[in-house]
């Protein structure tokens, strides 16, 4: 199965973007971020660059969930490929195993004969 220096600049990438992404911290920081957004636009601490009802934070939203999406499936194809790697090498596993046993098994008949 293929790591490290062995995967595109582009695996690698996919891998570091959805493990961010599937994460706590990115789910918690990404709700602070909001409450500090409709904070700020309702209070008026600052300038209200995007008042009530948000529709700069709905466009944020929407363009986030259009590189989400692709991102789900990325990742869910970078598992099927990691699966499928590891299917092949259980499967060459079990194959070398089964030759050893073969080998063993003509071995002990042989010598019993």
């Amino acid at each position: 199965m293929r790591s490290g220096e062995q995967l595109t600049f582009g695996e690698r990438a996919a891998d570091r973007a959805v493990a961010a992404m599937g994460s706590w911290s990115f789910i918690w920081g990404q709700t602070a971020v909001i409450v500090v957004w409709m904070i700020l636009n309702t209070v008026a601490w600052c300038t209200h660059w995007d008042p009530f009802p948000w529709i700069l934070l709905n466009l944020v939203f929407s363009t986030q969930a259009a590189y989400a999406a692709p991102l789900v499936l990325l990742a869910s194809r970078r598992a099927d490929q990691k699966s499928s790697e590891r299917a092949e090498l259980d499967l060459d596993t079990d194959r070398e195993a089964l030759a050893l046993l073969r080998r063993i098994d003509a071995k002990l008949n042989g010598g019993a004969s």
